[in-house]
């Protein structure tokens, strides 16, 4: 009798753990960016706390490279967007065509550094401004700060807008970029993100912009010879989750993607710290040169950019935003 009772109790464990297992909601993570990229690592951070303050009933998969949108950005927030991707971490500059307000990050020296951006992306007109995704159909759940965006190539140094002259510049399908750098006489080329190595390689184009981490993980030292430290653009990771799943989800697993996505923003900002000079030392000991930008050039940089205030406000589309974001900086007086 006690072997039977004893044989009972291992198969009700075992059918109270398969049924735990069953319950348990797989769910995939989708970034555009390599497994070795700051963004994947911070997905990863993401998934284990989530994992965690669900009390395990919420699994997640990380997916690198756009792979789940085949490297087409748009043709993935419209999957977004419907349904067919649950959560999905991107660039803001790639909701431009979709929010336009995002654009106001992406003026050129608009902020002076990560700590003024963070307190931004903690205002009213911050929250405000993420939150306008919500028309479709997609809840932040994050707002994580990238490195400001960098410039490597092929061709020279660039340590005055005057040295872009002539070089061909990848850029992401914004016009605001377009219209920045094609100022500064660069000759700019539109392309997603997927395609941009093969490019540099083939030399269709000399060179690119983005955080500096985006040339390690990618190992543009391959195609690229020179880092130039512009510090030009803010950018920052929206973490997004579709808003139906999300509500199908219970109320304590809710919250712990809600506290998760929060959390990693602190944590995001440490790892990158620690991890940016390790990057740039690996770069340069694969050959890359890099510089930094005197004030003086970057004045004149800062003046191009202002020089492009109004086609940028035609881009926002929101000049009460753009005012109130200058306003915010310091870059327009009250």
């Amino acid at each position: 009798m006690k072997k039977f009772f004893a044989i009972l109790l291992a198969f009700s464990l075992i059918f109270a753990m398969a049924m735990t297992a069953s319950a348990s909601k797989k769910i995939k993570i989708s970034v555009s960016h390599s497994n070795t990229s700051y963004v994947y690592k911070a997905a990863e951070e993401f998934a284990r706390r989530a994992n965690e303050y669900s009390g395990g009933s919420l699994e997640f998969e990380v997916v690198p490279d756009g792979v789940l949108y085949d490297g087409n950005v748009s043709y993935g927030i419209q999957q977004f967007s419907k349904g067919e991707l649950p959560i999905v971490v991107l660039s803001t500059a790639t909701y431009t065509n979709f929010v336009p307000g995002f654009n106001v990050i992406s003026v050129p020296y608009m902020f002076d550094d990560q700590e003024q951006l963070l307190k931004y992306l903690d205002s009213d007109i911050g929250v405000e401004l993420f939150n306008r995704v919500n028309l479709m159909g997609i809840t932040v759940i994050g707002k994580w700060t990238r490195s400001f965006r960098i410039i490597t190539n092929s061709k020279r140094p660039i340590k005055n807008p005057e040295d872009l002259q002539g070089i061909t510049l990848r850029v992401p399908n914004n016009p605001l970029y377009v219209e920045f750098f094609t100022a500064c006489g660069a000759v700019t080329a539109p392309m997603d993100f997927s395609s941009v190595y093969n490019a540099l390689e083939k030399e269709y184009i000399n060179g690119q912009d983005n955080p500096i981490d985006v040339a390690f993980s990618n190992k543009f030292y391959n195609v690229q010879k020179y880092i130039s430290f512009t510090n030009h653009m803010a950018d920052v990771w929206l973490a997004g989750i579709n808003t139906k799943f999300f509500k199908k989800l219970s109320a304590k697993e809710r919250n712990a993607i809600e506290r998760a996505g929060e959390e990693v923003q602190e944590w995001n900002v440490n790892m990158i710290t620690e991890q940016e000079k390790f990057v740039l030392e690996t770069l340069l000991k694969n050959g890359m040169e890099a510089n930094e930008i005197s004030k003086e050039a970057q004045q004149k940089f800062i003046e191009i950019s202002k020089s492009c205030y109004e086609k940028f406000r035609q881009l926002i589309r929101d000049d009460a935003l753009f005012d109130a974001t200058a306003k915010f900086t310091g870059r327009m007086k009250e």
